[in-house]
């Protein structure tokens, strides 16, 4: 006899539905599990044996053979326990065939059969879902994370016995609410404010404008002036996420293991800041069966760099795909798979090895081959994909002990959707585009139009500072959303040179 039940694995921040079928057979009592099982799957094999034995339930005194279907994909993970485990004992339970087949199942054994959470349970429910499962059966402590998808029931149990006796009919658990709106309600807040910062105003003025423009951000001063402390409210300025947006975000960190009871539900903006010894696997994303990286973590939010020149120049150079496409492309002896990298890079940096280049006040030690040196340590192609290079001064004692508020969050954020607002109109008709920093050679074309004047100061500025030409469309780019800001319809004069003076690395800043 064949029993089956259905389930799903991860390939890389989605799921693809997996079904289950077990045979039973004659012969000296084993279990073979087929269907390119790797180590954890196969150890399934005794922990689904005591689970099913803890709680009360017989199995195939025989040759016991477990199918994974499609057998060509690699199935990782404790999460087909329960599935495996359900199939077992599917005919001595006489387990309604209509509830198998409408039902969808996740989840890892205990040894007493108590079910424990596994990574990835959004993206299991939006599949689940998708091929028409009425419910999907889930750890009772995952079922809050599922119950932000809509359409399908998540029923959450507590062990092997509550699943066999719901899908028996003989105990009622009610599915979980769909909590989508109230975890979004209740979790779409910051703990901290932009009017925290006191002084900077330049640096402030920049983040306004990399935010409203979706653009790249290098932030250089010397120690202790509070570029990681903007660095974190950045995403206070960017628009509220919406539903859509919160969810793709919370598959993803789903994905990679990072939600839990708590945190069941990403609704503000990621912030990432990985340290700077990390791989390029750990950035980008990795491992045989490939995960999401810091990159994709910071999918829809700020990936921060901080001492950029203390990361590994080939990690940075990793950087260069996502920035310019907006995903991440990993490529395996088993398939190729890709992750979506939307965010927004913001990098700091010392001027200097000592950090006290220029500064008025503390003597810099470093000679200018040493300074040159740290400087050639981030490449010039990833040097032009940051279309605002700021400089982030010492805050005097006065700006610092001021009781005068600063703009809040909200002000600015107000005029950054503004600025965003005048973008999605003026892009209506370019799918996939939505903000400044994307625009192709074409569009710009058409949207940064310079008058004669302006174009004047471009033409100087490109042949006293030797751009590239990537340079020169950053500067078109940033003038635009400047001019956005501005409510202006066409490129001003100052809002060139304005960009132009936010290119502060090619204005020779440490020569």
């Amino acid at each position: 006899m064949v029993a089956r039940t259905y389930s799903a694995t991860l390939v890389g921040v989605n799921a693809v539905e997996i079904e289950i079928e077990s045979h039973d057979g004659g012969g000296t009592p084993r279990m073979i599990i087929v269907g390119l099982p790797d180590t954890s799957v196969k150890e399934s094999r005794e922990r689904v044996s005591a689970a099913i034995a803890s709680c009360g339930f017989m199995m195939n005194d025989g040759v016991t053979t477990v199918n994974l279907a499609p057998a060509d994909l690699k199935k990782e993970g404790p999460g087909f326990d329960l599935p495996i485990a359900i199939s077992l004992i599917a005919h001595r339970s006489r387990l309604p065939i209509e509830a198998l087949a409408s039902s969808a199942m996740i989840g890892e054994l205990a040894l007493n059969g108590e079910l424990r959470p596994v990574r990835g349970i959004l993206a299991i429910a939006l599949e689940a879902r998708a091929r028409g499962r009425a419910r999907l059966i889930v750890p009772k402590r995952s079922a809050a994370e599922a119950s932000v998808v809509s359409g399908i029931d998540i029923i959450g149990a507590a062990n092997l016995q509550e699943a066999v006796l719901f899908l028996k009919g003989e105990l009622d658990i009610p599915p979980e609410p769909c909590r989508a709106t109230e975890y979004f309600a209740a979790s779409s807040h910051y703990d901290f404010d932009f009017a925290d910062v006191k002084g900077q105003h330049n640096a402030k003025r920049a983040m306004e404008v990399a935010v409203a423009g979706g653009h790249n951000l290098l932030m250089v001063g010397p120690p202790g002036t509070g570029k990681s402390m903007i660095a974190k409210r950045i995403v206070t300025l960017m628009p509220a996420m919406s539903e859509e947006e919160a969810i793709e975000t919370t598959k993803i960190h789903s994905a990679a293991g990072l939600l839990n009871e708590a945190t069941a539900f990403i609704a503000t903006r990621p912030f990432r800041s990985p340290h700077h010894t990390i791989s390029d696997a750990g950035l980008l994303g990795g491992g045989s069966n490939p995960g999401p990286g810091e990159v994709s973590m910071a999918h829809n939010g700020v990936l921060f760099l901080d001492e950029l020149p203390e990361f590994r120049r080939s990690t940075l150079e990793v950087m260069r795909q996502p920035l310019e496409d907006s995903k991440v492309t990993i490529s395996r002896a088993v398939g190729s798979m890709t992750f979506p990298a939307r965010f927004m890079l913001v990098a700091a940096m010392n001027p200097c090895p000592c950090g006290y280049y220029g500064d008025t006040k503390r003597e810099c030690r470093c000679g200018p081959p040493l300074i040159q040196k740290y400087r050639q340590r981030i490449s010039g192609p990833l040097l032009d994909r940051i279309d605002l290079h700021v400089e982030v001064p010492l805050v005097d004692y006065k700006a610092l002990t001021s009781t005068e508020q600063g703009e809040s969050s909200a002000t600015v954020r107000a005029r950054v959707e503004q600025a965003r607002a005048i973008q999605t109109e003026r892009f209506a008709k370019n799918p996939g585009i939505h903000i400044n920093s994307a625009m192709n050679p074409r569009q710009m074309k058409t949207h940064c139009q310079l008058d004669a004047e302006g174009s004047a100061y471009l033409e100087h500025a490109m042949n006293d500072m030797n751009f590239s030409a990537r340079a020169h469309d950053r500067i078109l780019k940033v003038a635009r959303t400047l001019a956005d800001l501005a409510q202006s319809p066409a490129i001003r004069p100052n809002d060139i040179l304005e960009a132009i003076s936010f290119r502060a690395l090619d204005r020779n800043l440490w020569t």
